[in-house]
């Protein structure tokens, strides 16, 4: 369940620009997700540094991973992500909601 300490988590792990980049990365791959080594060779960074950052984004349930032979998929966490920015809108505007409707953003 979404709460402040949940969100500030998830802001907290966002708010660093390797991880906010990975977190773009892979919502454009949606479901399907990037092996580690793809996400690292994507976006320049070396495979030991892209781990600590894949779980910190992991621990604050950003993004998940499963196992496909050799490698480790890393994919966003849809229905959190929605959770999360509805969450962040939810008291937009004394009660009007569709103003900060996120598909017109």
């Amino acid at each position: 369940m979404m709460n402040d300490d949940l969100a500030v988590k998830m802001l907290s792990a966002l708010a660093q620009p390797t991880r906010f980049g990975v977190f773009r990365l892979l919502m454009r791959h949606g479901p399907e997700g990037l092996a580690a080594g793809a996400i690292a060779e994507n976006l320049d960074v070396p495979q030991n540094t892209l781990s600590s950052h894949l779980n910190i984004l992991a621990h604050a349930g950003l993004i998940n991973s499963v196992r496909r032979g050799r490698s480790l998929i890393y994919a966003v966490e849809i229905e959190a992500t929605k959770i999360f920015m509805n969450y962040l809108v939810t008291d937009c505007c004394e009660g009007h909601p569709e103003i900060c409707d996120l598909k017109n953003i």
